[in-house]
């Protein structure tokens, strides 16, 4: 043979060896692609989502915002570990922050306690776009009754443990999915019980073939609070404080699960809080049943008021959220974000469609979250009482206030105030600013006839 006829030879068969490769190599991944169980391909990349709601939490109860007593090591290492919000706010009472949570619409749209069955929950659209849903503890959206076609197994979750409602009387009735599972007066094992069951759903209930949705709203520090005798009397902020750290000790055991079970990068962390701390004399002095001489009320820092209030405490709420290699470590933001805008924001990251019949009052910050912009939304609007756009906020003459949240002394007038020079509300500037509160007052009409 031609010595040039045997070097065409070899690469020849070089080349054909080579195609062979890839076609075996080819086959065989469609094979396996092909076994895959339907929709597991399509849920390829969307991250899971763990929401770690709290109850009448103040914006000053953690380290990372400020506080001196309360030891919170691993709320302020998750704040190291992600992005801490300065400017987030929820909703200023318990039903009505759940429905907005859970809608990406405000109160007077969807309902609160009375959200009905016809609202839609982003669980509702991350299950059917194939997540493994939960929620575990305090539901608060079917006026505390276990209606079945308003109670979390018909909004979109697989999985429910938790409380219908509060624990007012320092009781708390437990439906596991639609069956009565315990009524318990030991308020000072919620947190654990809460966690155990989240941690029990990601290592042995959930489907691993699929991403997750777990949403954990605990019920404290709802009004009768308890810490397990392990933690109650250790804080420095007495009994209120021994139950924030005893949360955050029980917060830190669940991402530790999720770091063991190799899920710290494909999950997306948000704690916040419901609303601001009840923190009024006027309360406390009411209620009954709290534990003899207890401090138990939360701190809303610089922040006016607390819970039941349309002022900065009622409304503004710590939020840190994580996401590894998405989200830029140690981050501070003083964009305005809000629970409203979890709906939108899911909704691109996990690639689900928003409802298209409803008004959604929440915008996408997924550019916020990731880094790409600093700006947040334009405005939050204070249910039934005033409207916040860049550094003013407005409020109306007749403001709606929950009865112990009113402050006597408040005279009904028009209230403006500049956020970025008087955080604590203290210097209303309504009569020097006429054309700001024409401005804002505009705003907040056309966003209560938004349809």
């Amino acid at each position: 043979m031609h010595p040039k006829s045997s070097i065409n030879l070899k690469k020849l068969m070089k080349y054909i060896i080579t195609i062979s490769l890839y076609l075996i190599t080819s086959i065989l991944s469609y094979s396996d692609e092909k076994n895959i169980e339907p929709g597991v391909l399509k849920n390829i990349n969307k991250p899971n989502i763990l929401i770690i709601f709290t109850d009448d939490q103040g914006y000053a109860d953690l380290g990372c915002y400020g506080n001196r007593k309360n030891k919170t090591p691993r709320l302020d290492q998750l704040a190291k570990e992600g992005i801490k919000f300065t400017s987030f706010y929820s909703q200023t009472v318990c039903g009505p922050s759940r429905s907005a949570l859970l809608t990406g619409r405000q109160p007077i749209r969807s309902g609160g306690w009375s959200m009905p069955a016809s609202e839609t929950t982003f669980a509702e659209l991350m299950r059917e776009t194939g997540y493994d849903t939960a929620c575990i503890g305090k539901w608060d959206v079917s006026n505390r009754k276990a209606i079945k076609e308003r109670m979390p197994n018909a909004q979109g979750f697989d999985y429910y443990f938790g409380p219908l409602g509060a624990n007012d009387d320092g009781v708390v009735t437990i439906h596991e999915n639609l069956e009565h599972s315990l009524v318990t007066r030991d308020m000072g094992n919620l947190i654990k019980l809460y966690t155990d069951k989240s941690i029990n759903y990601l290592k042995e209930i959930r489907d691993p073939k699929k991403p997750f949705l777990l949403y954990l709203s605990h019920t404290m520090m709802h009004t009768i609070i308890d810490a397990s005798p392990k933690f109650k009397g250790k804080s420095k902020g007495d009994l209120y404080g021994d139950v924030v750290e005893e949360f955050d000790f029980e917060t830190g055991r669940l991402l530790d699960a999720v770091d063991e079970l190799k899920l710290r990068n494909s999950t997306l962390v948000i704690y916040t809080s419901d609303n601001g701390p009840w923190n009024q004399k006027k309360y406390t002095t009411k209620k009954k049943g709290h534990p003899k001489g207890s401090v138990f009320w939360g701190d809303s820092g610089p922040l006016r008021n607390g819970k039941g209030s349309c002022y900065e405490g009622g409304y503004r709420l710590p939020c840190i959220i994580r996401w590894p290699e998405k989200i830029k470590e140690n981050r501070i933001s003083d964009a305005i974000f809000a629970t409203i805008d979890f709906m939108p924001t899911l909704a691109k990251l996990c690639k689900f469609n928003l409802p298209n019949s409803v008004h959604i009052d929440g915008i996408d910050q997924t550019d916020l979250l990731l880094g790409k912009k600093d700006k947040g939304r334009d405005y939050f609007y204070f249910n039934k009482a005033g409207v916040r756009k860049g550094k003013w906020k407005y409020l109306k003459p007749n403001a709606h206030f929950y009865g112990y949240a009113i402050e006597d002394n408040r005279e009904k007038n028009e209230e403006l105030y500049n956020l970025e020079t008087d955080l604590g509300e203290n210097s209303n500037l309504a009569k020097e600013f006429p054309d700001k509160v024409v401005e804002l007052k505009k705003l907040m009409l056309s966003i209560e006839n938004a349809e």
